[in-house]
């Protein structure tokens, strides 16, 4: 018996396992998470966005959150560039603008209706809430670069979240 299978072993569960990044992929993907379109930029057209269900709340006094990005994508120049950067959580009925976001384009803000935040970042009409951060830290994490932002300013509207679990998008059921 290896030291995995002596700790924390229940008859009606199966063994703990080795990490594998395929077994990995598969346990994290039982958590279901929010779905965010992480944007900077400025008023003068320079703007880069990215989808990222990588975002999470660290502090509430002071207000910080983390997202974290891969540092072989090709917007981290971009976000390494600026000093702030906007979460847009998404809502619902938003699944599109998160496919168009997740995949490499030329211009991933053709067709999106947007405004600019107090930065200057490019917010997306219609998401279920905005935070608008400067960059207070950033830190390698393994293949991520995670990113540390003291929350400026935020609005939320009310609505349904966009959730992804599973490898899917899903609706939570009340």
């Amino acid at each position: 018996m290896n030291a995995l299978n002596q700790v924390g072993s229940n008859p009606g569960l199966p063994e703990l396992s080795q990490c594998s990044p395929d077994l990995y992929r598969r346990v994290m993907g039982c958590f279901p998470t929010g779905v965010t379109i992480m944007t900077t930029g400025r008023d003068n057209g320079t703007r880069v966005g990215v989808t990222a269900s990588s975002f999470n709340t660290v502090s509430l006094d002071p207000p910080l959150v983390l997202w974290s990005l891969a540092l072989k994508a090709p917007s981290l120049e971009s976000f390494r560039a600026f000093d702030h950067f906007a979460v847009n959580v998404l809502a619902a009925d938003q699944r599109n603008l998160a496919l168009q976001f997740a995949r490499a384009a030329e211009d991933k803000f053709a067709g999106v209706a947007i405004h600019a935040g107090i930065t200057g970042a490019p917010l997306i009409d219609g998401a279920l809430a905005h935070i608008e951060c400067r960059v207070a830290a950033r830190y390698e994490g393994g293949d991520h670069e995670i990113m540390l932002g003291e929350v400026l300013g935020l609005r939320r509207q009310d609505g349904e979240p966009l959730v992804f679990q599973g490898g899917g998008f899903c609706r939570l059921v009340t």
